[in-house]
């Protein structure tokens, strides 16, 4: 049966958002140096010939049986690309770089795959019959395969993040937004319902974790106007915060303080210390670091600052009511309003590579005056990454989330510079393990 015209209108603007997903990560994979392409920039993750092979493998693992019913033709490589990794327990992989094919064997498969894949889904299009084997349509299937790739491009970002310099071909960025003295202090968020969560019926896509659709009320808290800065936490380093064993746990559970000590972890991970100076490492250099941009952490450095600054982390219900909540128990569609994002509301959307000063976008202030609160870095929140009732995994893609309801991660919220406008809705979660520094996270408190 052929599609209507809308379903067609559709699934073609899908068609060139796959396309435009694949140019970004094409161009991300282009700031590699060719000689350091089976480099592994950070300990816990794949080498980067990994990531040009799994982004194509997971489309035609996605699509090839399930849609159109053909065959593979390179089963190992569909095996070999098909799962990234995220180790717990202070496993590390150990793989060598002669255990991977050959740069041209990996690109070669990358080009055969998009060749059949594109294909079939320019006849898909016009198909609104088209079975996909777990009766999810096209559409929900293709916002997977873009979600996917653009949640690689973040990811991706930050792993060449801690690529050596020389091994990067240089871009420029303006690493300065001219911006106001920082006016820092917290908001009171009176007591109301939020709603996390999609429902079921909803006509926007979204991930298995986001359903279902559920109220819960909030009592009243106070939150940072902004998130933690640079300078901020230099003050907390300053007060051998790195060193004061109180600030990493209550001794019963002293995880985050034996974590530091073996690794030896004494400040961020995007800072340097150069003499006297503190240096922040940039995507293509390093500069002094700048005192009013978010600072970059992990979440025990983000809990051992918070209890230092005699606060906590916020619960996903806390922040979620702070971005989204407004004083008469509505909700808004972003913080500032229902306006779609654009570049004057926040640090997102791959608009930088790095950070600006977090009093930068004024127009980002949510109904509460809570400002910057989507774009410019995730925010650590206090709670465990787990379902929410009514929790059901993509039969398609069953390990997406319940792999990590594993009380060792815990949700994000907001978005990072390098974060895909179409990931900005109020219902996206995102999640780390609480030790993992490399990631594009800062924080800002609460108290009560």
């Amino acid at each position: 049966m052929p599609a209507t015209q809308s379903d067609t209108a559709i699934r073609h603007e899908l068609m060139d958002l796959l396309a435009d997903a694949r140019q970004r990560t094409d161009q991300l994979f282009a700031v590699v140096k060719a000689d350091s392409l089976y480099d592994r920039p950070i300990a816990e993750r794949h080498r980067i010939v990994f990531y040009i092979g799994h982004l194509e493998a997971f489309d035609w693992n996605l699509f090839h049986e399930r849609v159109f019913g053909i065959e593979s033709f390179h089963a190992e490589f569909d095996r070999l690309f098909a799962f990234g990794i995220d180790p717990v327990g202070g496993g590390l992989p150990t793989d060598q770089p002669s255990d991977w094919p050959s740069i041209a064997a990996v690109r070669d498969y990358v080009r055969k795959i998009r060749a059949v894949l594109d294909e079939k889904l320019a006849d898909a299009l016009n198909d609104s019959q088209l079975p996909t084997g777990d009766g999810f349509p096209l559409t929900t299937l293709l916002n997977v395969a873009i979600e996917h790739r653009l949640m690689h491009a973040e990811t991706l970002a930050y792993m060449l993040h801690q690529l050596p310099l020389d091994r990067k071909v240089k871009q420029v960025e303006s690493l300065r937004s001219p911006a106001p003295v920082v006016d820092h202090g917290s908001v009171e968020i009176p007591a109301g319902v939020i709603t996390l969560g999609l429902s079921r019926g909803s006509d926007s896509f979204g991930w298995d974790n986001e359903y279902e659709s559920h109220t819960v009320s909030v009592p009243a808290f106070a939150i940072d106007r902004y998130k933690v800065t640079n300078q901020q936490y230099l003050e907390f380093i300053n007060a051998c915060g790195y060193e004061t064993r109180a600030f990493w746990g209550d001794g019963e559970n002293d995880g985050d303080w034996n974590w530091k000590s073996a690794q030896a972890i004494s400040h961020p991970a995007f800072w340097k210390r150069a003499g006297e100076q503190w240096m922040y490492r940039a995507m293509f250099e390093e500069i002094p670091l700048p005192l009013d941009w978010p600072v970059y952490v992990s979440q025990a450095e983000a809990k051992a600052y918070a209890r230092w600054a005699g606060k906590s982390l916020p619960t996903e219900v806390q922040w979620q009511r702070a971005a989204y909540g407004t004083a008469n128990g509505g909700e808004r569609t972003y913080p500032w309003g229902e306006q779609a994002p654009d570049a004057t509301f926040g640090n997102f959307d791959f608009a930088r590579w790095s950070p600006a000063p977090v009093n930068a976008f004024p127009k980002s202030c949510s109904a509460f005056g809570v400002h910057g609160i989507l774009g410019n870095g995730w925010e650590w929140t206090s709670t465990e990454f787990a379902p929410f009732a009514g929790f059901e995994p993509f039969p398609f893609y069953r390990g997406y989330s319940a792999d990590f309801f594993d009380g060792k991660h815990f949700v994000l919220k907001g978005a990072s510079p390098r974060t895909a406008a179409c990931m900005l809705r109020p219902t996206f979660r995102n999640w780390f393990q609480a030790h993992y520094q490399f990631a594009y996270t800062g924080f800002r408190c609460v108290s009560r």
